[in-house]
């Protein structure tokens, strides 16, 4: 398809088809594994009433995810990506249908808590493969879906999108929870992973673009690593989020705050995780129309500053609706985050290494997410749930504020000419 776009036009990379069909898949993928996570997080706490088991979670999909991402990279980079998008989304789905069976009173009836819980928890571990793998083919295929030029619009459309079922997955899943119950949330994943994978009929194989097909692993690692620890600007992105996302990870104590401390149930629970999805689509609505390249130094930095106080003023309410304008704060400034943070992987990395960019992104900020959940609740178990949180937002803007005074680079960050040289891209 070709078009003629206005370097302006803030709905420029929807222009193409396929990238529409990307977004939707992108979208099912992300709601359905982030619903999963919240509904997995309802039922072991539930069973458990134990926060470290809540940290659990996140320690048993990190490890997989993190220990095979270089390879997961690798892999990316030498195959097409099509196909194994096809294979990562089955893999999702048979996960997805095995939670729904362990939720299911009649397959489980005669089983321990432990049987149950450690079945969760081996099968969250398969999840975490499976993510290694996902995160990486996603990002190379979009590259591959539109031309050059469009690349800072579609990071912007496809960031906001992740950012929207990022957050939406869960509010869905706290009011799915509470209507239809545990088990039938479930299947609402799994018919989500095969909505995916329909969508992904629709897209047609793609070129591989790696001049050095058949290359050793150990020489294509190598050159990953060192192309992201050499690019100081992919390096400080990485770095600053995967701290603010590793300290600020409360959401992951909210089944403890909805139940134990604001005593809103299941449905005040859904409330609390519709709130960041609330200011994630008002970011998304924004950076369509209103340039975040611009000054994207400052504005990365204010945004996680933001963050880290919302998280604190989430700690320490007592009150629901101050919990949820809180909350909704960290979407909207997460949101910013996320967009300026992907704009400029899409913008700074060669097309042939994309995966394995892409895969170390996975490590620094993908896996922060399950650590930040690990983090929390070792904390939350050490210190108490209040404490916990408080002190997380707290090593968020510290970590903020150091890097903004010493790295006045970062700091000055502007991305303009990068998009001008991909706008100017036939």
């Amino acid at each position: 398809m070709t078009t003629k776009t206005n370097k302006q036009d803030p709905y420029q990379a929807l222009r193409y088809r396929e990238f529409n069909v990307f977004l939707l898949l992108r979208f099912a993928m992300v709601f359905a594994w982030s619903m999963q996570f919240i509904v997995i997080e309802w039922e072991v706490y539930s069973l458990t009433k134990n926060p470290l088991s809540l940290g659990l979670i996140g320690l048993m999909e990190v490890i997989p995810a993190v220990s095979m991402a270089l390879f997961a990279g690798h892999m990316v980079d030498q195959r097409e990506k099509k196909g194994l998008l096809v294979k990562c989304i089955l893999g999702f789905s048979v996960i997805s249908f095995g939670l729904f069976l362990l939720t299911w009173p009649k397959v489980i009836g005669g089983w321990s808590t432990d049987a149950i819980l450690y079945s969760i928890y081996f099968l969250v571990f398969l999840g975490g493969l499976v993510r290694a793998f996902l995160g990486p083919t996603i990002f190379s295929l979009l590259s591959l879906i539109v031309p050059k030029k469009v690349y800072p619009n579609a990071a912007t459309w496809s960031s906001s999108v992740w950012q929207i079922g990022s957050v939406l997955g869960p509010a869905i899943a706290g009011f799915s929870i509470n209507y239809i119950g545990v088990h039938w949330s479930m299947c609402s994943v799994f018919a989500c992973s095969l909505f995916a994978l329909i969508a992904l009929s629709q897209i047609s194989k793609k070129p591989i673009l790696n001049p050095k097909i058949g290359e050793p692993i150990m020489e294509s690692l190598k050159e990953g690593l060192k192309f992201v620890f050499n690019n100081k600007t992919i390096l400080g992105v990485l770095s600053l989020d995967m701290v603010a996302v590793l300290f600020g990870g409360a959401v992951a104590l909210l089944p403890v705050f909805a139940q134990d401390i604001l005593k809103v149930g299941p449905e005040g629970f859904g409330v609390l995780r519709a709130a960041p999805a609330v200011g994630a689509f008002i970011t998304m609505m924004i950076s369509a129309y209103v340039p975040l390249y611009k000054k994207a130094g400052i504005k990365l930095l204010g945004a996680i500053f933001v963050f880290g106080l919302s998280i604190i003023l989430f700690g320490v309410s007592t009150i629901f609706w101050v919990s949820v304008v809180a909350l909704f704060l960290s979407g909207l400034a997460d949101g910013i985050s996320v967009v300026i943070r992907q704009t400029i992987l899409q913008l700074k990395t060669p097309d042939h290494m994309r995966g394995r960019v892409a895969a170390v992104n996975s490590m620094f900020v993908g896996s922060s997410n399950e650590l930040g959940a690990f983090e929390s609740g070792l904390t939350a178990k050490l210190m108490g749930t209040v404490v916990s949180v408080v002190f997380g937002g707290s090593m968020t803007l510290l970590t903020v504020l150091g890097f903004g005074i010493k790295s006045p680079t970062f700091r000055n960050l502007d991305l303009r000419k990068d998009m001008e040289d991909h706008q100017n891209m036939e």
